[in-house]
């Protein structure tokens, strides 16, 4: 558990921004801690203020489902905070909305839903505070998620939206995601204004006349800042928050089904019975952790070589995490082939396409910002192998034992010559051999003997 004492103080900062300013955008690199300084605001909002009645929370819909409980109770001063997650079926979205709650939190497809709920039944917008995690998914001006918040939006006495990158695709994007917040006061109402302030047409069709591309005026994006300026924590978290880690480990963890679990531990069963309770030495011991291993990351290899498919938690995850990154580029460790496989394939369904980092022009083009997706094994990363100038965001997919592999693979981003806070996710599978893996990893105890041990605690 967690103590509010333990906060970061540009966490603090942000708290206090945020319950300073009705309307607010908080603007920080992935992992900084966006969805605590949230729920902390909250809380004194909620209980120390009496500023705020009820909070609805807009999310993608594994992280509504599963990082804001889990955050909440992770933290000792948010922990009593009720939380009533909306996600589901109707009947299951309406039972969770009439519970009593301090924070509702639904994911963003179903926005239009809970606005129409609330007038078929000719009952009043009930959230005076709403926080849009992942603003950039609100840029789209002509959605239907965004017509419906923007229907509410009379009704919400605070707002903040929050973002990695605002404006991942130009700086058109910012319009709809600052009229969300502050209506129309800073940018204009409406976007053919916005545009004639700041863009000029740069690519027209002349038999139709219709401009099909804008770029940014002279001085444009200057100019929009500072309109902005006064709502917004930074647009650049290093420049403005001088204690900013230089690099910052953040957990993430996935939970399997009922039927994800039971497949997971009929494996599981079928291990021990291999062991057929021989003495688990240092050899077997590497074998078996490495079976659950793959088990924990969501497949495993049978006798006859054929993947047999588990769960694709961390596969959700990751594609999460590839979004909150909003365009900034994304290096991804893997350990066994068949998590390379799921990992390609899966996110290719996702339409993000990724790319090996093998060859010397693989690493010369991740340098240069060409690779905004890139996978690479620990095994074959090497010493010395510089991938710092392309980006600052690691996730760890499939975790190792090995201490001195996993130090050596950090270390190819948070080196001399990065420019930026890194970003180190991991992604770990509850109730499996991923927490021994990670507590060794935290505590740098990645001996024979806690190998052993843990093994034993997982077989039995």
């Amino acid at each position: 558990m967690l103590m509010r004492e333990q906060m970061h103080s540009y966490q603090n900062y942000c708290v206090k921004f945020i319950e300073e300013h009705p309307e607010a955008l908080l603007i920080l690199e992935m992992g900084l801690g966006k969805t605590i300084i949230s729920l902390t605001a909250i809380k004194d909002l909620m209980y120390d203020e009496f500023a705020v009645q009820k909070t609805l929370v807009i999310a993608p819909l594994r992280v509504a489902r599963d990082v804001w409980p889990q955050e909440k109770d992770l933290w000792n001063h948010t922990k009593d905070l009720r939380m009533s997650v909306l996600i589901g079926s109707v009947k299951e979205r309406v039972i969770a909305l009439k519970a009593e709650a301090d924070i509702y939190v639904i994911n963003r497809e179903n926005v239009k839903w809970l606005v129409d709920f609330f007038e078929q039944h000719h009952t009043s917008w009930p959230f005076d505070c709403v926080v849009v995690d992942e603003l950039s998914s609100f840029k789209n001006y002509k959605s239907q998620r965004y017509k419906a918040l923007r229907k509410a939006r009379p009704y919400i006495k605070r707002i903040w939206g929050l973002t990695g990158t605002p404006a991942s695709n130009g700086l058109l994007d910012l319009w709809g995601e600052v009229a969300i917040i502050d209506q129309g006061k800073r940018l204009g109402r409406f976007i053919g204004r916005y545009r004639e302030a700041y863009f000029r047409p740069g690519g027209m069709n002349p038999y139709t006349g219709v401009v099909y591309n804008y770029v940014p005026l002279p001085g444009a994006e200057e100019a929009i800042y500072k309109k902005i300026g006064d709502i917004s924590v930074s647009m650049k978290a290093k420049d403005f928050l001088p204690d900013l880690p230089k690099c910052v480990t953040v957990n993430h963890m996935v939970e399997m089904s009922p039927a994800e679990k039971k497949l997971y531990e009929s494996l599981r069963k079928d291990l021990v019975l291999t062991v057929d309770g021989d003495e688990i030495d240092a050899a077997n011991a590497a074998v078996l952790s490495g079976r659950l291993l793959e088990m924990a990351n969501g497949a495993v290899y049978n006798e006859n070589h054929e993947m047999i498919r588990i769960h694709d938690r961390k596969l959700e995850m990751l594609s999460d995490l590839i979004e909150e990154a909003v365009g900034q580029n994304v290096l991804i460790a893997y350990w066994y082939q068949h998590d390379r496989s799921r990992i390609i394939e899966y996110l290719k369904e996702q339409g993000i396409t990724v790319r090996d980092l093998k060859s010397s022009e693989d690493v010369a083009d991740w340098n240069a910002g060409k690779i905004p997706v890139a996978l690479i094994s620990p095994a074959s990363a090497g010493h010395g192998l510089n991938l710092q100038h392309g980006g600052h965001i690691l996730i760890w997919v499939s975790l190792c034992w090995s201490l001195e592999m996993r130090l050596q693979m950090d270390c190819r981003l948070n080196r001399q010559g990065q420019t930026e806070p890194v970003t180190i996710h991991n992604i770990v599978t509850k109730d499996t051999i991923d927490e021994d893996v990670l507590k060794a990893l935290d505590g740098k105890n990645t001996t024979q003997e806690n190998l052993i041990r843990a093994v034993r605690a997982r077989l039995s």
